[in-house]
């Protein structure tokens, strides 16, 4: 049986967080209100890094914004993130873990908090067909409308979201004789206690202890 190799992205396989730079980078075009948008990117932000945040709360915030706009106008914005900000961001080590799995012929997926939207033209540069992200919902003509579905993969969620991808494929977490799960945060910590091989990917200072506690190896991509 093929093993499964599963990756966080923001700060994981990208040194950045593309949620956080989404919202900067409407900022920068004009298309939202760049002091009121900062300031609450930021906010949910810190959120975030300490392990506070609502996800729907977040998700809705950053869903209505977007249903504010044709997905033409978005995807025309989003070619240009890609291009900005993303493209130079991609790091060779991070391309090389990937591609690695890959050759192995691991089940190889994306699983990330950030949204569908910001994160699949992402994982497609990868190389990563298969994507597990927040979803929104969308109208008939693609536009969102400002709702989330599902149960946002964050924290526990990821472990959920997880286990209904695999179970949509025939598997299940506990099937695999190795499975990894690459990520940078404690917030990940509940899934990465349920494979066999947990790696702390550039890990801030809260999982680097939890990782070097538990015995967990520690990857370091870039700087």
């Amino acid at each position: 049986m093929t093993n499964l190799a599963l990756f966080d992205l923001d700060h994981t396989l990208l040194p950045l967080d593309s949620d956080f730079e989404w919202g900067q980078f409407l900022a920068r075009t004009g298309a939202v209100d760049a002091n009121e948008m900062e300031k609450r990117n930021a906010d949910f932000y810190e959120q975030y890094k300490v392990g506070t945040l609502d996800p729907v709360l977040y998700l809705e915030f950053v869903f209505g914004i977007l249903s504010q706009f044709p997905r033409t106008q978005l995807d025309a914005w989003h070619r240009e993130f890609m291009d900005e900000v993303i493209t130079p961001a991609m790091k060779p080590a991070a391309r090389d873990l990937v591609k690695k799995h890959q050759d192995a012929g691991d089940l190889v997926a994306i699983i990330t908090a950030t949204n569908r939207f910001i994160t699949e033209p992402i994982a497609r540069a990868f190389g990563v067909d298969n994507l597990i992200a927040a979803e929104p919902e969308l109208k008939e003509n693609g536009d969102l409308t400002g709702r989330v579905l599902g149960t946002p993969p964050y924290g526990a969620g990821k472990v959920v979201n997880a286990r209904a991808w695999l179970a949509g494929l025939g598997h299940t977490l506990e099937g695999f004789e190795r499975s990894h799960f690459y990520s940078d945060s404690q917030n990940d910590i509940p899934l990465l206690s349920l494979v066999t091989h947990p790696v702390a990917t550039n890990p801030n200072a809260k999982l680097a202890a939890h990782a070097q506690a538990q015995g967990w190896p520690t990857l370091h991509l870039f700087p």
